[in-house]
Order: C-alpha cells, then structure tokens, then sequence
C-alpha cells in the first residue's frame, strides 16, 4: 500500500500537504502520525469534508507499505509509531518539506525540497505545471496552509513563490472568510490568563545587541493551545523574537519565533533536538527541568546568535557633502552648519575624491586663505568601503588606521552611498541605540535654535490658571535641575490662536519622578507607564498632564512599534510625527516662555503645510497617514507635496500588512469623531487607503449618499438636544461598511482588533438596521406599535445609521416618529400595580405590558386609570381575588419598568 503522512502535532500546512499529496498519489492512504494542533481540530470539527479521508493509525498495517509520502517533514523522530515503516524490505520513499536540512533527515527516492515559506507552494507548484485542477473548498484548505506557515506572509520565510502561490489558489475559488476564521482565531479564557502569566514571566536579554525575549509558565496538564499563545504573545508587544518555555507535566516544550535573520529559531531549536524554520520552530524536552531548559537556552542563544554588520546597514545617508571648487569659507559654513566633522569632497559623478576636516579649514580660514578652494588643501589619501563590507573592515580602517570618516561607496562607479564615522562605531560598540541620521533634509531641519518668546501669548490666550499651572512645572523641575518643555500639539494650537488644554510635558532628566513631585505640590493623583517612561498627573480640578522622559524612538523595521531610549529634547521632537507638532515652549523659570523650533515648524504652520520630518516616517509608523488626512481636513492645511508623495510610496509598499490592527483602528476612530469627517474619508479614497480598510470598500456613488445621509442624520440628530447619547463615530463606521456583508465586517473586525465592544455593537447595529431596512422596503407599518417593534432593538447609531440607507420618505417618517416620539412611550402602571389588583408575578404580567404599550402607543389609552380599566376588562381576575386597591395606591413614574417586564425583585 502508498501511505501519506506528516510529522506529529500536524498543523494547517501539514493537513494541507497531505490533501495536496492525495491528488498525486490518487490511491494512498492518509494517515496523521500523531496529534494535531488544536485549530487543526476545530477545522475537523466543523468541517468534516476531509474528516473520513483519514485512517486511524491502528486499523494501518505498517508491514505492508510498500511506498511512504512524507509531507512537510523529512525528520523520521517525527513520525511516530509511523516509523516502523521505514524498516520495511524496499520501501520507497517520497518527501515534499520546504524546511532547512538537519543531520539525520531522511532519503528520499523522490524529492521535491525547497526552501520557500510553506510545502503547500511546492505542490502548488507541480499542481501548475502538471495543470491538476482543484474545487474551491481544496483551494481554500491548501491556502490555509500557506497563510499559516508564513504567518500571513509576515514571516521572513516568506518568498515570492508563496504569493504566487496564495494568488494561483485564490483565482481557483480559495475563501479568504473561511481562512481567516481558522488561521485568525480568539484567545479562549484560558487561554488569556496564560497570556496572562506569560506576559508577567518574561525577561529581556541583550545579546549581540539584540533584544531576546525568554518567557516561561508552568501548567498541570498538557494543553494545546500554547502556540497561539506564543503568537498573540509576540503580536501584542511587537517582539522581534519570542523563546517560550511552557512546563506541562513530566514535559518542557519550548516554542520559538524570530522576526529577524540574525536570530535563526530553527537552528536554535534543533540544539534541544526539535525542526521548524528560521521564523517558527519547536521542541520538546524531555530531560531538563524547567530551569535547566532556560539555562542551557541562554547558552544556546549567545553560542547561535552572531549578527552580521554590514556598512550599508550602518552608513548615514545622505551624505553632506562639497564640490572642489567650493572655497574654504564655504566648506567652513557647511561644517558648521551641519555640525559635522569630515565633509566629503566628490565630483561631477558624484565619486568621492578628498576629504576636508574642520580642523584643516579652521587653520586655513586663520592663514587667510577662506577663497582658496578646497581641492588645494584637501585630503586625497583614504580608505573606501563598499555597502557589503564587514564590522571587522571598518574597525581596521578606523581604529587601526585612524581613518576618521570611511566613504561608502558603490562599487560599480565609486558614487557615494554613505559614510560611516567614528562616533557611529563607537555609538555601536557600547551598544548604544540611540544613534539617529543627522538632519535627513539639511537644508529644512537647521540645527539652530530658532527662539521667540511667547509668554505674552500665553498670558493672553491661556489664562492666569493655566500659565500658573505652566510656570508651577517649570519650577517642579528646576527644584530637581531638570528641563520641562511644553510639546507638541498644545504649542501649535498655542501659536494658531486656538484652545488646547491638553497639555504635554517633557522632561529632560526622569519623567516619572517629575510627574511624582508634581502630583505632590498640587496634590494630585499619578497614573505611571514605566515601560515608556511616561506618566499622567490628574489635578484636583480635573486638569490632565501627561509627562514624558525625553526621548527618541527607532525602529527596528517598518511598521514596528517603537523601541523608547533615553535622549535629548532635539531627538525627543525629532521623532515627532510632522513639523507643525514638533515645537516646544521651556517652562522652566529663567527661560519661560522660549519658543524652542529646531525644524522651521513655525514656516510650515505658517505656510498652512503637514510635513513629515523625513523620509522613512511612514514607513516606521504608517499609522501617521491616518494623522496627516485628519490633521489636513480639520485644520485646513495641505499636505506637502513630498510628503503626499512619501504616503503614496507607502501605500505602494503595502507597509500595512505589517501593523498593529488597533493603533489604525484608534486613528480611524479619531477621524471618523472629527466634526465632518466626510473630507477626510474621500482623502482616504484619493490616495487609494480605502481597500487597506478592506478590499471591497470603494467611494462610489452610492457609499457617497449613505456617508453624506449619516452626516445630515447626524446634525439632525444633535438638534433633538435628546438625552441619548450617541457616538457620531460610530455612524459613520457602520455608514462606510455599508457596502459591506456581515462576515466581511467580522474580518475587518479581526483584522483591525476591534475591540469585543466595539465589535458586538458594530454587528449587533449592523445587523438589526438590515434586518430593520428590509422590512421597510418591502412592507413599512402602518401602525404606532408596529414601528416601535421593528425598530426597538437599535440604539441611536443604528438608527442614524438606517436613516442614511433607507430611500423611501414614508420609512424615513417612520424612523423620525419613533425617535421623536415612541422610543419613550411606557405603561404608567407597575407591577406593584398588577399585584395590588390581585394579579400574582408571572409570564401574563408580560403579556399585560405588552398589549398595555401597544394600546399606549397607538392611542387607545393615554392615562392610568384608562390603563387600569384596560387591565380589568381584557385581563379578569378568578373568584374570590383579593381586592381591588390599585387606584388609591401611589402611581410610580413612567418607566420604572420596562414594558413587558415584571417589577424588579419578583420572579416572572
């Protein structure tokens, strides 16, 4: 017999591989070699399609397998009780695996082994060439292990194959909803609260320069679901590597996941005698405690972990730099200026021909000889390296051959790529991150301060209580000898004549001790974020301050969050989002008041201008495109043409994919709450960010009408002065998403993070006002009552929201007459009422509030004693009730219960 399997703890590519190896190898077997993971099993056991395919290993006679088709594995410790096969006389033997080679993998007499992100590609691969076709639901599964092994196509195993691959799938009918459903899943409660205890077990080590995180937790029993674990785990913090120690039983597994190339899990794991890859990899460890497993990881990371410096990686770009017939004046002032030590001196190709030093232009400016130029006094006797050289080759050339600047240089032509300096290797061997580009548009970001005082201003547009608040922080940090700065939007909005009493502080010194003595003079509560050094103070007169360490944030690769390290105020606004948001105010008591503008942040508030403060912005953090639109639209600003040029590249390099979903869902909450968000939204269709919100979502015609009918809704609504609150955002969600079917909004829900909340309330809106719109379009009520029970169940959002997509005026009407008037309408009588009367609790008190509302509402009783009267005659007491005493008891007040319901206490 042929036999297909997988190695142990299958996964969704293993399943896939062996379904995929079924269509080669029509008349095998399929046979799991152990367990599966536990998403694996929830696929089973909602869909049995492929359930029956499989035989149970018992019923397999191993000595009669003649040819052995093993799928993303090749590894024989992970076969199982499978293996005894491989003993038997002439068994021939298939292998598909996409994993890196391990001492000891098997030998295949047929062999199709390729290092791409999942063994799905491979077979999808042959499936091309040999044209095997698939139905929908095959595509969907063989998808599903594509998405899974490449985490998305996060992973960097990921190759272009893989999304070839995904793409030949998709065009076949594969299901993105059905994919996303079993590779996208909730945390469970257990599975939260050992999130829980892992997210409180982890340590951080530094090793090579790198940031190692090692968690670790110990449970009774084994459970599955660990891995997912691990990946929400990692998601949450944006870790770049995550090692998980998990001890289960007798047994220590260790789960291990790595975003960069410098840190290979698969080899690090293969040290405890498990596989993976160089982004996913697993063991199991049977012979070490929990704390010898973590020691002898620790060993095992610093022996493996050996990162490879490249001078392109560290180079500073773009280069400063001269031409030779520049004067010895004019190079001065460009050393200056820039504050640099070397200034390159390159010709009309841009090759890199002398290097001119302060100290050799100093002393000629102080012979006299500022006109001469620099190519008469330049030096021509230096080193270059190209973009693939080696720590080792820039430690020679500057520590030993004292070379202070290194050209990087392109080793075709010679043109000038970067350099490296001494501060920038110095700056790496003491491990210090806080290196940043010096000023990326030179001309646009001088060095200099550009100071103004402002204190007038304050005085004029703050008020006595909130400058006394300003100059109360300044001498809070004079008292420490420490420098506050008021930052950010409060001194653009300062500057713009508008209010802001949100008011941001930074420290330069320690921030959270500030915040502490702050809250202590005015005697106010402190909220601490320790992680990124931050806090806020809430006042005795519910004023807020949020305190800031100064600071700088890097990072490590597009999209991620930021690594925080302590800095100065420069790099601390350096980091900010746009020039207009990266001036600050010193607070303390001999400058206060100082403007501090180190970026022409005054020329672009000014010029009515958002630009970003260099070129990598959104690639670092594509959250800020949101910003930009939402500032532009609200202020009445412009995006600058470069930048407008960098969001488009952004867009282009689809930097979205690689994101916190909930940081883009706060930035599309805030839009969508600004007073017209309608200008923003087209914006975002302009610049082609709809379909990043979801793939279906178009600015046509008739999402155009439904936005601008919640609009008109939402100002019709507001003149009401209703008691009800309602979120405008919200409206207008649920308006964009109108165009959207209700598993489409659970995968832009699963997709953004939406909070439980949220996403109930989204659905729940959704859903009611659909139901609600077919029911108006095909048969509107005639009556009161009947309006009221169609539309009951939708809040305020779901209301406005039915309006804008509802045409017809008589539903319109209908919906106006419910808002207005019905949604309030209660019985007068109570339960206490009903009792009085003689009437015992129970299911009839419901069927008495019901009819009594519907008679309310349509106008057949309009007091209490008609309601009373309408109880005793349609309603009867049996002989010998008790007596009648509910018209001289005290009416309650309307709606103390809800219709239908019984008073609060008693028992229906």
């Amino acid at each position: 017999m042929d036999l297909i399997t997988t190695h142990i703890n299958a996964d969704f590519d293993a399943l896939a591989s062996m379904v995929a190896a079924k269509k080669l190898y029509p008349e095998a077997i399929l046979a799991f070699a152990g367990a599966q993971e536990k998403n694996l099993r929830d696929f089973f056991s909602q869909s049995v399609e492929y359930l029956y395919d499989f035989q149970r290993l018992k019923n397999i006679p191993f000595k009669e397998v003649k040819r052995l088709i093993v799928v993303d594995t090749r590894q024989a410790s992970r076969l199982g009780t499978i293996a005894e096969c491989l003993a038997n006389p002439g068994l021939e033997i298939h292998i598909y695996d996409h994993h890196p080679a391990n001492p000891g993998d098997l030998r295949g007499n047929v062999e199709h082994i390729r290092p791409v992100g999942s063994t799905v590609t491979i077979f999808v691969d042959l499936f091309r060439s040999r044209e095997v076709t698939l139905s929908p639901q095959e595509a969907t599964l063989l998808a599903m292990g594509i998405y899974e092994d490449t985490g998305s196509f996060h992973f960097d195993t990921t190759t272009p194959e893989d999304l070839q691959a995904a793409a030949w799938l998709l065009e076949r009918g594969a299901n993105l909803h059905a994919i996303t459903q079993f590779i996208a899943q909730e945390l469970t409660s257990t599975e939260v609260t050992l999130l829980g205890e892992l997210i409180r077990s982890a340590t951080t080590y530094t090793i090579q320069g790198l940031d190692i995180t090692v968690a670790k937790l110990t449970i009774d029993s084994y459970f599955d679901g660990f891995a997912m674990v691990v990946r929400r785990f990692m998601v949450m913090e944006n870790l770049n590597t995550l090692f998980a120690l998990a001890r289960m039983g007798e047994r220590t597994y260790l789960i291990a996941r790595s975003r960069i190339p410098e840190v290979n899990a698969g080899e690090i794991v293969r040290e405890f005698g498990g596989g993976g890859h160089a982004s996913a990899a697993s063991a199991t460890i049977k012979d070490l405690t929990m704390i010898e497993a973590e020691e002898k990881l620790i060993q095992v990371l610093h022996k493996q972990i050996r990162p490879q410096r490249l001078a392109g990686d560290l180079m500073s770009a773009p280069v400063i730099s001269g031409r030779p017939n520049i004067t010895i004046h004019q190079a001065e002032e460009l050393l200056n200026r820039y504050n640099i030590t070397v200034l390159p001196v390159v010709d009309e190709n841009h090759r890199v021909i002398g290097l001119i030093s302060r100290r050799v232009a100093g002393k000629a400016a102080q012979l006299g000889l500022q006109e001469q130029p620099v190519s008469d006094y330049m030096s021509t006797e230096f080193a270059t390296l190209t973009p693939m050289a080696t720590m080792g080759d820039i430690q020679e050339l500057i520590i030993e051959h004292r070379q202070r600047i290194i050209p990087v240089v392109d080793g075709r032509n010679g043109e000038l790529q970067g350099v490296i300096t001494r501060t920038d290797l110095l700056n790496l061997l003491v491990n210090d991150p806080s290196r940043l580009p010096r000023n990326l548009y030179s001309e646009q970001l001088p060095s200099s301060e550009r100071q103004r005082n402002l204190q007038n201003l304050m005085v004029e547009r703050l008020g006595r209580r909130i400058v006394v608040l300003l100059r109360t922080i300044g001498e809070v940090a004079e008292a420490r000898k420490y420098h506050a700065f008021a930052v950010g939007g409060f001194v653009r909005d300062l500057l713009l004549h508008e209010k802001n009493l949100d008011i941001d502080v930074v420290i330069e010194g320690d921030g959270i001790r500030f915040a502490k003595d702050l809250a202590a003079r005015l005697g106010g509560e402190v909220r601490v974020h320790s992680k990124f050094k931050t806090a806020m103070v809430r006042l005795p007169d519910g004023l807020k301050v949020d305190v800031a360490t100064a600071r700088l944030e890097y990072y490590d690769y597009p999209a991620a969050m930021p690594t925080v390290e302590l800095s100065s105020l420069k790099l601390d606004l350096y980091r900010r989002d746009f020039t207009i948001n990266a001036m600050a105010v010193h607070l303390n008591p001999e400058n206060f008041g100082l403007l501090v503008d180190f970026f022409n942040s005054q020329n672009d508030l000014k010029d009515k201008k958002i630009r970003v403060l260099h070129n990598l912005s959104f690639v670092e953090d594509p959250t800020r495109i949101f910003r930009a639109i939402r500032f532009e639209q609200r202020m009445g600003f412009a995006i600058g043409r470069h930048t407008e040029r960098l969001i488009k590249n952004a867009v282009r390099m689809n930097l979205f994919d690689r994101f916190f979903g909930y940081r883009f869902f706060g930035e599309l909450q805030l839009m969508l709450n600004e007073d017209n968000p309608l200008p923003a939204i087209r914006r975002l269709a302009e610049l082609g960010l709809l379909p990043f919100l979801h793939p279906k979502l178009r600015m046509d015609a008739r999402l155009e009408n439904i936005l601008s009918e919640a609009q008109a809704g939402l100002a019709w609504y507001h003149l009401l002065y209703l008691d009800k609150p309602c979120r405008p955002w919200l409206v207008y969600l649920l308006a964009l998403t109108a165009t959207l079917k209700g598993e489409e909004v659970k995968t832009f829900c699963a997709r953004f993070e939406v909070p439980v909340r949220i996403r109930q309330a989204l659905l729940r809106e959704k859903w009611a006002a659909q139901q609600a719109a077919t029911s108006l379009r095909r048969h509107a009520p005639t009556s009161n009552s009947g309006i009221y029970h169609l539309l009951a169940d939708l809040g305020p959002e779901g209301l406005l929201y039915l309006m804008a997509i509802i045409r017809k005026k008589a539903a319109k009407k209908s919906i106006s007459l419910y808002v207005t008037e019905l949604i309030d309408v209660r019985p007068e009588i109570s339960g206490h009422d009903l009792k009085n009367m003689g009437y015992q609790p129970g299911p009839r008190f419901r069927e008495i509030f019901d009819q009594l509302l519907d008679a309310r509402l349509d106008g057949k009783l309009r007091n209490r004693k008609q309601e009373l009267a309408y109880v005793r005659r349609h309603f009867p007491l049996t002989a010998g009730s008790p007596p009648d005493s509910a018209e001289s008891g005290p009416a309650p007040p309307p709606g103390n219960c809800r219709p239908g319901s019984p008073e609060p206490g008693t028992k229906p």
